[in-house]
């Protein structure tokens, strides 16, 4: 009768919810690449950067972010086990042997030593073997392992999220450190043309061509270079102390040296095109942290309802137990016993009442962050996409830019070399060239950070359809 009645569970069972959502997004037109180049499981190698594939690796092994989710995983999955343990029997085994010498003056002493035969030296022997086994007649033990097993699931999701995180922040901090390096380079060259700009002038006012005011103009432009170049050597420090933290190294490690190798080439790989909306449900892990909260928070009503019927144990012990030396596996120390008990918190309905209104409570407030991290999460699509976009439309202006600058440039070069343009024009013009490079250099880098940014939203960086440390039960019930 127990074991039947132990099977029944009250409270709601739970389902997913369904959250309508369109079928594509709006951003479609940023969705310009090709998908059978990128994967969403390792989107950093469409880069096709060998030192991004590298410190992206060791990002993943040694982040100190990763570590503590994974921490946080292994602490969650323990209590799961636990609370699975409570639905099946406990056993146990005690045994002591206690030597004690009898206090003559103590009430027991006073009575036991007027008998014939009395000894003040006394062994006692105990072995005992016993099991247990509480059930809920409502089922509010199989209520609560199935919620900590799904807060197991819950913080397993939280450990994606942080190692998406962490592979795109890595990644960004790298581009960023490129762009650096570029745009130092190209200031470089800018600064160089400054220098020769002023020596000319200087040249000029000692021929009486130019005027003291165009020598302090070619010195401000040399000067605000010069002070854009030290916070290009800033951004340059700052970003590879953050590549280096988001390693697990410490400040100024430079791991890969970075410092030394300044060419770099990489390619912008395009989005896959069939993504829809409806993949955030499965692939972010945000979403499906959110709603395995949820389904803890609906176990967690059944729990509290459970609180309502009354809960059965039953124990048993079999053990040996004898006063004095001798043997203790004989028939005259054997002491079984059995042990039926039934709890029922017959007159706390009102606190019962209470836990229910919680729980429910609880379930909504769950179901309300569902609903809103889908939201948050597609609204972090459209924008991601929005950006690449905008990205993609200034690249190929800025290019448009750099190509009339270069044509300018090499039309005044033959201008001077004919006479008919002085070396003050060219060395504008190459500057001017020189600042649209810069410019495109940026862009460049600004394209592949936005791209990054579309992978992270869209949930890239691990499959649900594999085991990346993901229980198959997680990508079952997180999958639409």
């Amino acid at each position: 009768m127990v074991l039947a009645m132990s099977g029944c569970m009250v409270g709601p069972d739970y389902t997913r919810p369904h959250i309508a959502l369109p079928e594509h997004y709006v951003g479609t037109a940023a969705l310009a690449g090709s998908p059978a180049q990128t994967r969403l499981d390792d989107w950093w190698k469409s880069f096709r950067d060998p030192v991004l594939d590298s410190i992206v690796g060791h990002a993943m092994r040694q982040n100190l972010d990763i570590r503590s989710a994974e921490a946080r995983v292994a602490q969650a999955r323990a209590v799961a086990h636990e609370a699975g343990s409570d639905l099946y029997p406990q056993g146990s085994l005690d045994g002591d042997v206690a030597r004690q010498r009898q206090s003559l003056l103590s009430p027991e002493g006073r009575v036991a030593s007027q008998f014939p035969g009395y000894a003040r030296d006394q062994t006692l022997q105990q072995l005992d073997a016993g099991a247990s086994w509480e059930t809920g007649l409502a089922g509010g033990l199989h209520r609560r392992a199935r919620a900590y097993r799904d807060e197991a699931q819950a913080a397993e999701a939280a450990r994606m999220g942080v190692r998406i995180s962490v592979v795109a922040e890595a990644a960004d901090a790298y581009f960023r450190i490129r762009e650096a390096q570029s745009s130092v380079s190209l200031m470089d060259a800018q600064i160089d043309a400054d220098r020769r700009l002023l020596q000319l002038t200087g040249a000029r006012i000692a021929a009486g061509v130019a005027t003291d005011r165009d020598e302090d103009d070619a010195r401000a432009v040399l000067e605000a270079d010069k002070a854009e170049m030290a916070g290009l050597q800033d951004q340059w420090r700052q970003q590879s102390y953050r590549l280096d933290v988001l390693m697990g190294d410490a400040p100024g490690t430079d791991r890969f040296d970075l410092h030394a190798s300044t060419d770099a080439t990489w390619t912008v790989p395009g989005i896959p095109a069939d993504i829809r909306p409806a993949e955030l449900m499965r692939r972010r892990p945000d979403v499906i942290a959110a709603e395995r909260q949820l389904a803890a928070r609906t176990e967690n009503i059944g729990v509290a309802l459970s609180q309502y019927y009354p809960s059965l144990s039953l124990g048993g012990l079999l053990g040996f137990e004898r006063l004095g030396t001798g043997s203790l596996f004989e028939s005259t120390a054997f002491q079984p016993a059995l042990l039926a008990g039934i709890h029922w918190r017959l007159f706390d309905f009102g606190k019962v009442d209470a836990e229910v209104a919680t729980a429910r409570g609880g379930r909504a407030e769950a179901l309300s962050n569902y609903r809103q991290t889908v939201l948050h999460a597609s609204e972090d699509v459209e924008d991601a996409l929005s950006t690449l976009a905008r990205v993609d439309a200034q690249g190929r202006r800025r290019q448009q830019v750099v190509d009339a600058d270069a044509r300018s440039r090499a039309s005044i070069g033959r201008s001077f070399r004919a006479g008919a343009s002085s070396m003050v024009e060219v060395l504008q013009q190459e500057r001017t060239l020189l600042v649209a490079r810069r410019v495109q250099a940026v862009l460049r880098t600004d394209r592949a950070r936005a791209t990054i940014e579309v992978f992270r939203a869209l949930g890239g960086g691990w499959s649900p359809a594999k085991r990346h440390g993901t229980s198959a039960s997680l990508a079952t019930a997180a999958s639409p």
